[in-house]
């Protein structure tokens, strides 16, 4: 393949992992909801589809590829299969899981923002900075600074506690 071609694939590929551009405000809203709640699983009766939310929640580094083999199917049909039982596409629920654990990791660990990008599967640290930016308003380090504001605040409320 040529080289060209391959940089176009993987652009697709960059885009369709770190956008939810493609869904309507509302969809995005409901994609958002049922990531954070895990609430797919009773809108899905189809087993792998089960099974593809299970590895997506503790593995969100994973690949549509990835998710395909584990269920064995073609990764286009596992997406055909996902969008027609859910209404959502697999590499949005994908995206939103990955920026859903940064978060979390920006708030509950002291590792730096470049490796939390690798840790959810982003291959490059300036795309994992506009994805979360786009998706919570605000560049990772000023999450991470309003977080860390409000965890110290509140230990020094426990020790001053703890001192009386």
């Amino acid at each position: 393949m040529p080289q060209s071609v391959k940089t176009v694939h993987s652009a697709r590929r960059s885009i369709g992992m770190d956008t939810l551009g493609s869904l309507s405000p509302a969809e995005t809203e409901s994609l958002r909801t049922a990531a954070q709640n895990g609430d797919l699983k009773s809108v899905l009766g189809e087993k792998r589809l089960n099974k593809v939310l299970r590895i997506i929640h503790s593995r969100p580094a994973c690949s549509v590829s990835e998710l395909a083999l584990e269920v064995h199917l073609s990764p286009a049909h596992l997406q055909r299969l996902f969008k027609q039982k859910t209404g959502l596409h697999v590499r949005d629920l994908i995206g939103e899981q990955r920026l859903q654990k940064a978060a979390h990791l920006l708030r509950s660990s002291d590792l730096p923002i470049k490796e939390i990008a690798f840790a959810v599967g982003y291959e490059h640290h300036s795309s994992f900075v506009r994805a979360f930016q786009r998706r919570f308003g605000q560049p990772p380090r000023s999450h991470r600074q309003q977080n860390y504001s409000t965890r110290s605040d509140s230990l020094q409320l426990v020790e001053r506690a703890a001192a009386d």
